[in-house]
C-alpha cells in the first residue's frame, strides 16, 4: 500500500462533497479503506438509546468519515498537492505549490 499523504492533525480542506470548500484539523485517518476524520466537516445526524454512558439519549451530531481523495492539505492558508522526496536519510513531505517542506521534525 502505498504511503499516505495526509497525517492526524493536519489542517485539510474539502475539494468534493457537500462540504466543499470547508478546512478542519484531520482528527484520525483510516489507512486500510482510505477515509480520513475531519473536525466539522461531514456532520451526521445519530439517533442514540439511552445507555449508562448516555444517560438521556437523543439526537447526536458528529463527525462521519470521508474519503482521502476528497481532501486536500493546507500549507500557509492555501490548499496544495503532497509529495516525497529525501532529505539526507529522512523522507520527508513537502508542498508541491512552492517546494516547502512539511515535515520539519
Amino acid at each position: 500500500m502505498a504511503t499516505l499523504k495526509i497525517k492526524k492533525g493536519d489542517t485539510v480542506k474539502v475539494i468534493a462533497g457537500k462540504d466543499n470548500g470547508k478546512e478542519g484539523k484531520v482528527l484520525s485517518v483510516d489507512a486500510k479503506n482510505g477515509k480520513v476524520l475531519v473536525e466539522g466537516v461531514g456532520i451526521i445526524t445519530k439517533h442514540a438509546k439511552p445507555s449508562a454512558a448516555n444517560q438521556n439519549g437523543g439526537i447526536i451530531q458528529k463527525e462521519a468519515p470521508i474519503d482521502i481523495s476528497n481532501v486536500m492539505l493546507v500549507v500557509n492558508g492555501k490548499a496544495t498537492r503532497v509529495g516525497f522526496k529525501m532529505e539526507g536519510d529522512k523522507k520527508v513531505r513537502y508542498a508541491k505549490s512552492t517546494g516547502e517542506v512539511i515535515d520539519k521534525k
